[in-house]
């Protein structure tokens, strides 16, 4: 893989959309690097810091949010510029959550590819900015798991909702409704999942205090 200085980092864990991504950035004349993933995309950055850092929320092994924390907290990659890529967190208090733990903008899926190239643009521009304030590990597990609980509610609402509609649907329309209700099945696991990898180092915080 060559990182050349100035590289952008994109990570998704959708290979198509990574793919898209990847490839207008590099129409546009950008060097971009990318990883499935913010456990692999750290890697990545200890090796050479990118100029900039495209992130999806929603990811396993390490997500979004997870990845900014990372970076916040860590001195010599605190000042990276990242912008949140996401089609869940949209509501307005992930939003502010995004931006108090050091998201530097946040963009909604799908995605404006103009706004997009501007923003990214303007931030390069930008240079070195000032090093976003650090959340504490508490304050950061607090806001995170309170995100993931709404998130995970909302998907059990919908997934009720759509196994009550799937019996009342045309028969030829259900391989597609099905599809789309295996999709927040798998998204409401994921949630799952999170939260509790979360609550696993929240006890572990609270035993070393």
């Amino acid at each position: 893989m060559n990182m050349q200085p100035g590289y952008v980092l994109v990570v998704e864990d959708v290979p198509d959309i990574l793919r898209l991504l990847e490839e207008t950035l590099k129409f546009k004349g950008y060097h971009a690097v990318t990883a499935y993933n913010g456990q692999e995309a750290l890697e990545i950055i200890q090796r050479q810091r990118p100029a900039l850092v495209i992130t999806d929320i929603m990811m396993p092994k390490l997500d979004g949010f997870g990845l900014v924390h990372r970076l916040r907290i860590n001195p010599e990659t605190r000042d990276i510029p990242v912008i949140f890529l996401t089609a869940t967190y949209v509501a307005l208090e992930d939003k502010a959550f995004a931006l108090n733990i050091g998201a530097t903008r946040f963009i909604e899926k799908p995605v404006n590819f103009e706004k997009f190239l501007e923003t990214i643009a303007e931030l390069l521009a930008q240079g070195k900015a000032p090093a976003p304030s650090v959340m504490s590990e508490a304050e950061f597990y607090e806001g995170y798991r309170q995100r993931l609980e709404q998130k995970l509610n909302q998907k059990i609402i919908q997934i009720t909702r759509d196994e009550r509609l799937l019996s009342t649907i045309p028969e030829e329309e259900k391989s597609t409704f099905r599809a789309s209700l295996q999709m927040a099945l798998n998204e409401r696991d994921e949630l799952q999942r999170l939260l509790g990898e979360l609550q696993v180092r929240i006890d572990n915080t609270s035993k070393s205090e």
